[in-house]
């Protein structure tokens, strides 16, 4: 049985290599992504120390219906997208998507690497727009992802399309 880890060093993680990372439905969503919460077992959360070079964005403009997520600016200067309204950040601030609230998302409009510390939910099963593109993912543990159009989704009662 492989030891337990419960601590992983500061020395340890800035020697840790980082995988790069593009979002399957935004190709300048580029980062590097160390998944500290991955090395030492945790399930039910995810915890990520991303980077994120100058002109790139941290992800695809998203909403969980189910999951809760949170960004801790650590270096670095960018623009918050939540819902329509933009605002910068900075080392310091903190933001906090709660499930079913506002789309968002970041993208890197300073000089320098932005450097996150980014927390979110894993539950087996999850729900998710991207109102930018009009698509909508569903998310059930050990089965494939499915993504699906707006106009393609049929309400109970015979409506069509997202709600938000």
């Amino acid at each position: 049985m492989a030891e337990e880890k419960y601590l992983i060093t500061g020395e340890e993680i800035a020697a840790m290599e980082g995988l790069a990372k593009t979002h399957f439905l935004n190709p300048n969503a580029k980062r590097i992504n160390k998944s500290l919460g991955d090395v030492v077992g945790l399930t039910g959360i995810g915890v990520h120390l991303i980077e994120v070079a100058p002109g790139h964005e941290t992800t695809e403009h998203h909403l969980h219906y189910h999951e809760d997520e949170c960004v801790y600016v650590l270096s670095g200067t960018a623009t918050a997208y939540v819902g329509d309204e933009a605002m910068p950040i900075k080392a310091g601030d903190f933001l906090g998507y709660r499930k079913g609230g506002l789309a968002h998302s970041i993208k890197n409009t300073g000089a320098e690497v932005v450097r996150c510390l980014v927390v979110g939910q894993r539950l087996a099963q999850d729900v998710g727009d991207y109102p930018r593109l009009g698509k909508r993912l569903y998310r059930n543990a050990g089965m494939a992802w499915n993504l699906v159009d707006h106009a393609s989704i049929v309400e109970p009662g015979g409506g069509t399309g997202a709600k938000k």
